[in-house]
């Protein structure tokens, strides 16, 4: 009986404990719950206020930018892999008609004595926005001339180096300084225009890619007055002309003005997955020498993306180029260069082409090329 007594003592003892142990328990998750609410409301309260005490800009500038990596090998001479280039974008919302767009680029990964990088501020510009689809923009923007020279980042394009008509005779990347516009129609035309700074070509050697000065300092005798037209009425196609008139393209580096002028037309297409992309441009320039007078370059580029691995894409390419340039000497290549791409996600790109050249001696060689690219 007494061991009967004593039992029943232990087990109320232990189911007491035990309920004080479970009140004990529910009560601190209650104190715990209400903690984490307090911390919520503190941490949301500190937002704000760091929101409110750095003038709200935070939430209205973004950060971009892109990348790529390039493996050439030439058939004579040695390899070469290079990070071509490292691109930050940043970008700010003063208001919801005033904007601002930067564009910060390293080329060839380091910068010093010696070595062949280069930092270099590839955009700095406000844009304004006005009344009937106008926009107005002032500061270091892009010409509004080819296919490339604006929108030029890895995943968009095929083709691990950019082609060289859109390198040699319209120099991609070329930015210059002063102001421009754009005006956009109901009916799928729209008209760019600008007045900017412009090249400065050494009229001894003729060249063009070597004449951008980035309004760096630049000498401004020359005016430089650009238009292009695009049209985008007809389902699945972009076509545009544009046109650019220098005043002296040699920049006081000589007694008389040398005026020059550019012309060229752009064209391309999509359906499903077929894609075609065509341009062709022509300098005209005055005081340069013998054979650098007319530069001129086309290319033809068809392609086909198609899915791969579910949610991810590839595409193949060839692209034809002729282009008669000037450096130093006159200079005819013939390129043909055929590809693949694959994105792994649509802002993420693997490249490989091979790649067949003919210059003005008839001579041939080929190079065999892959990258890796990416924009955010």
């Amino acid at each position: 009986m007494k061991k009967t007594k004593i039992a029943l003592f232990a087990l109320a003892t232990l189911g007491q404990a035990i309920f004080t142990s479970a009140e004990s328990v529910e009560e601190r998750i209650k104190s715990l719950e209400k903690e984490i609410g307090l911390l919520k409301e503190n941490h949301s309260t500190l937002n704000d206020s760091i929101v409110n005490n750095l003038g709200g800009w935070a939430s209205k500038t973004s950060i971009g930018g892109y990348g790529e990596l390039h493996w050439n090998i030439p058939e004579e001479g040695a390899s070469e892999v290079d990070f071509h280039r490292f691109v930050i974008f940043v970008n700010h919302q003063f208001t919801d008609k005033i904007r601002l767009f930067s564009e910060i680029e390293l080329e060839h990964a380091v910068v010093g004595e010696g070595e062949e990088g280069e930092v270099e501020l590839e955009q700095a510009y406000i844009q304004v926005d006005l009344n009937n689809g106008l926009q107005a923009h002032a500061g270091l923007f892009l010409v509004p001339v080819g296919i490339l020279n604006e929108i030029h980042e890895p995943p968009t394009f095929y083709g691990v180096e950019r082609n060289f008509v859109e390198t040699f005779i319209i120099p991609t990347t070329w930015r210059e300084a002063g102001l421009g516009f754009t005006k956009k129609f109901d009916s799928g035309l729209t008209i760019d225009g600008s007045v900017t700074s412009g090249l400065q070509i050494d009229p001894t050697t003729g060249s063009i890619r070597g004449g951008r000065t980035s309004a760096s300092e630049a000498n401004a005798e020359n005016i430089v007055l650009t238009a292009r037209a695009t049209y985008t009425g007809l389902l699945g196609s972009k076509f545009s002309a544009f046109a650019q008139y220098n005043t002296d393209i040699l920049a006081g580096s000589t007694v008389d003005s040398s005026g020059a002028t550019l012309a060229g037309a752009t064209f391309e297409y999509q359906n499903n997955g077929f894609a075609l992309r065509a341009l062709y441009a022509v300098w005209d320039i005055d005081g340069v020498a013998s054979g650098a007078e007319n530069q001129t370059g086309f290319y033809i580029e068809p392609s086909y993306k198609f899915d791969v691995f579910g949610n991810m894409q590839a595409g193949v390419f060839a692209r034809y180029e002729d282009l008669d340039y000037y450096n130093s000497q006159e200079r005819e290549l013939t390129a043909t260069t055929i590809g693949v791409n694959f994105w792994p996600h649509n802002n993420v790109v693997l490249k490989a082409d091979y790649q067949f050249f003919e210059d003005e001696a008839g001579d041939h060689t080929t190079q065999l090329n892959f990258g890796v690219g990416y924009q955010f």
